[in-house]
């Protein structure tokens, strides 16, 4: 083979892969270009171009928290401290210090025993010029008849001889203001621990008075026939 020949086939493949590598830099560099494009007209697209499912994604705070706070009540705005509304806990505060106070006071009366009462009737005790009414009962009359017309009996004298048995004159504690008191007081006394106008109404020797605490007692023994509301216990 002659040397020129050999030169002129080394040329045409030099030249071949020149343009060979020339073509590729220019179709990579056209591919780099377009994606460059495609980034940058996503970036600057406008928010209405979005796809509608992306609509709730995109809601702000505020218009979150309007939507909330139209569906919610309004709350009642809290009382000014100048306005004259006093709060709960000062109301119940007050309300404990009231009770309290009234705890605390003293009693308007105090327990004074009495030496051997006289019974004047079911309900009436005298201390000489003085008198003593038990309180929650109506005292029952010495003069008091009971019974039907065939068989009435003298229950006022009963009753007062019923209250003078179970005393025997022995000495009562009843409470007063003062051991000096005038006329008539009405109290509460009692034998021991025992209340003497519960007693009463109790046995049914006496009434109990109107709004007494006693009549329900009272009642109790008018059912069961004691005392005035009964027979003469004399014929028992």
């Amino acid at each position: 083979m002659r040397p020129a020949a050999f030169i002129t086939g080394i040329t045409g493949m030099v030249v071949v892969v020149g343009l060979l590598m020339a073509g590729e830099a220019r179709l990579g560099s056209g591919a780099a270009g377009e994606e460059t494009a495609s980034a940058e007209e996503t970036a600057t697209a406008p928010a209405d171009t979005a796809p509608e499912a992306g609509k709730p994604a995109a809601m702000s705070d505020d218009r979150a928290e309007m939507i909330a706070r139209s569906v919610e009540p309004a709350a009642a705005p809290a009382p000014d401290p100048g306005d004259g509304v006093t709060s709960k806990p000062a109301d119940a505060l007050l309300q404990a210090e009231t009770a309290a106070g009234k705890t605390a006071s003293p009693a308007s009366k105090k327990a004074m025993e009495l030496a051997r009462p006289a019974v004047d009737n079911a309900g009436i005790l005298s201390f000489g010029e003085r008198k003593l009414q038990l309180a929650g009962i109506v005292p029952t009359p010495v003069d008091r008849i009971c019974g039907p017309a065939d068989r009435q009996w003298p229950c006022g004298m009963m009753a007062k001889t019923a209250l003078r048995l179970l005393l025997r004159n022995r000495s009562v504690t009843c409470d007063l203001d003062t051991a000096e008191w005038k006329e008539t007081a009405t109290t509460a006394c009692r034998l021991g621990t025992q209340d003497l106008g519960s007693w009463l109404a109790e046995n049914g020797w006496a009434e109990a008075a109107a709004n007494s605490p006693l009549a329900e007692i009272a009642e109790t023994a008018r059912q069961a026939r004691k005392g005035i509301y009964g027979d003469d216990p004399r014929r028992k």
